[in-house]
């Protein structure tokens, strides 16, 4: 299990200082403040209407808060130069809940946009570029030839991970990376993404619904309910809260949600072999 022992990786990556959203006459968000550390993968969990997305949303830069700040590498968010939002935003990825890959373009064209955007990118480096996301994430370059039609659910999800970590982000937004999938491609996609995250000292912000993958892969857990932050930790510590939505959610995992048990989870995970997840997820 990664941990968060020494000082250096204790720098905030995402600071929310007393955030209140409003959405038309509903209040979303009021007073929240949240930081997300370096290294770290935070899950955030919320029942429907506890503005799980609104947060990501914010913390993207495609909504501003009513009141508050939202700053991410130091950098205030809507208070910003638009070079440096530009350059902010190359340094995360975002993988969307159904993958939003473009249907008219190829897996290559798919993952290689964000380099397009760039507009400097050779194209030797391009497809070198594309070809090393598609193994790191478990395809193969035979795939790259391929419209997203012709994707299972598993590969649609490789493939916009790939997409989400062209420009080698430091900082990772996962919206329900688990939504869609069978148990046994759930379990190879999230054990995908740990080796990604070790491998490449990924900073993880995740929204979830499901347990099992908080098991995986976060380090804390941070809950919405209310319009704010009901509890934050580890998943050991959060699950034991008496808070009303926190118990409704870990209803029949309560035994479950110990660090042996987590610990013992993970290298379960661990054992399992990488080598053809791709031919797997595309039964």
């Amino acid at each position: 299990m990664a941990t968060l022992q020494t000082a250096e990786r204790r720098i905030p990556v995402i600071e929310i200082d007393a955030v209140t959203t409003v959405l038309g006459r509903a209040v979303i968000h009021r007073g929240l403040s949240l930081d997300v550390m370096s290294g770290e993968v935070l899950a955030i969990i919320g029942g429907s209407g506890s503005g799980k997305t609104t947060l990501l949303r914010l913390m993207l830069g495609l909504q501003r808060p009513a009141a508050g700040t939202v700053s991410i590498f130091g950098h205030q968010l809507g208070n910003c130069e638009a070079a440096d939002l530009a350059q902010v935003r190359n340094r995360w990825g975002v993988l969307f809940q159904q993958g939003a890959l473009f249907s008219a373009l190829t897996v290559f064209d798919n993952i290689a946009l964000p380099l397009r955007e760039l507009k400097d990118i050779p194209k030797r480096l391009m497809s070198e570029l594309v070809l090393l996301k598609l193994s790191q994430v478990g395809l193969s370059p035979a795939d790259a030839l391929k419209k997203p039609a012709e994707l299972s659910g598993g590969m649609i999800k490789r493939v916009a991970l790939a997409r989400a970590l062209i420009l080698d982000p430091v900082l990772l937004f996962l919206d329900e990376p688990t939504a869609g999938l069978d148990p046994a491609s759930s379990k190879r996609f999230v054990r995908l993404i740990e080796d990604l995250r070790s491998e490449m000292s990924l900073t993880v912000v995740m929204v979830t619904h499901d347990v099992d993958t908080l098991f995986a892969l976060a380090d804390r857990v941070a809950v919405l309910a209310d319009r704010r932050l009901v509890g934050i930790g580890p998943l050991s510590e959060v699950a034991k809260q008496p808070q009303p939505f926190i118990q409704e959610f870990f209803l029949g995992h309560a035994s479950q949600c110990n660090d042996d048990y987590i610990q013992s989870y993970r290298s379960s995970l661990r054992q399992g072999s990488m080598a053809a997840p791709a031919a797997a997820d595309s039964k």
